[in-house]
């Protein structure tokens, strides 16, 4: 039996497991919970009421977070010569093609997100073997294969995720940081939610939201009371 250390002591005190806390309360009481000495990551786990396995029940899709997640997002945008300029002035950390090709090739990936040109995935395609797995194959769905990268990288750098329900019937998502103020982790939380229940499938019967859990790096989980969250 693992040892109840002083920081567990103190986060049991705080809150009870078996409780379903409102929104409110959740967004807040995460800074009581996390004894972490970086700044954490909050997270929102959403089980839903589909089956993955089913082509029509697959739920994915993209969401612009008010607040953004905090986190600093290294862009590569590969593309034509007379768009590198536009992607470099948008933020872009990384522009090119080839060269970016090449490397990858050779195993590089220290990016987070990559952007690219319909006209240049025939060879970005070869790349699927080193992206995919990494999850950063560029999906016109996630919006990151555009001829606008631009406003590719704008949206990315501005607080834009994408998202997807694992084989568990879980989205799981970054949603901000514990220095993030109750309210700005409330309104990326609801944010999530409500992009999520836009995308009901037309075939998945019953509860769609069957539970929502917050947590922070390391810490415990939050159950969320569905009740607290409008519209779902």
């Amino acid at each position: 039996m693992s040892k109840l250390t002083k920081n567990k002591k103190a986060v049991l005190d705080k809150y009870d497991l078996s409780v379903d806390y409102s929104i409110d309360d959740a967004a807040k009481m995460l800074k009581d919970i996390t004894f972490t000495k970086f700044d954490a990551s909050v997270d929102i786990d959403i089980r839903l009421g589909v089956d993955p396995r089913k082509s029509d029940q697959m739920v994915r899709g993209v969401v612009t977070l008010p607040h953004g997640t905090g986190k600093e997002v290294k862009v590569l945008v590969l593309c034509t010569p007379d768009k590198e300029d536009e992607a470099k002035a948008a933020g872009a950390d990384y522009v090119g093609l080839d060269e970016y090709i090449t490397k990858i090739e050779g195993g590089w990936t220290d990016v987070d997100v990559i952007i690219t040109m319909p006209t240049v995935m025939a060879k970005v395609g070869k790349l699927g073997r080193v992206l995919g797995p990494r999850g950063l194959m560029p999906n016109p769905k996630a919006g990151t294969v555009t001829l606008d990268v631009a406003k590719a990288v704008q949206d990315v750098k501005g607080g834009k995720i994408d998202f997807k329900v694992d084989k568990t019937g879980i989205i799981h998502a970054s949603i901000g940081k514990v220095s993030f103020t109750p309210e700005k982790i409330k309104e990326n939380a609801q944010e999530m939610i409500a992009t999520i229940s836009k995308l009901k499938p037309s075939s998945s019967k019953g509860t769609y939201f069957r539970s929502i859990h917050m947590s922070t790096t390391m810490s415990k989980s939050i159950k969320v009371d569905k009740n607290s969250i409008s519209g779902i």
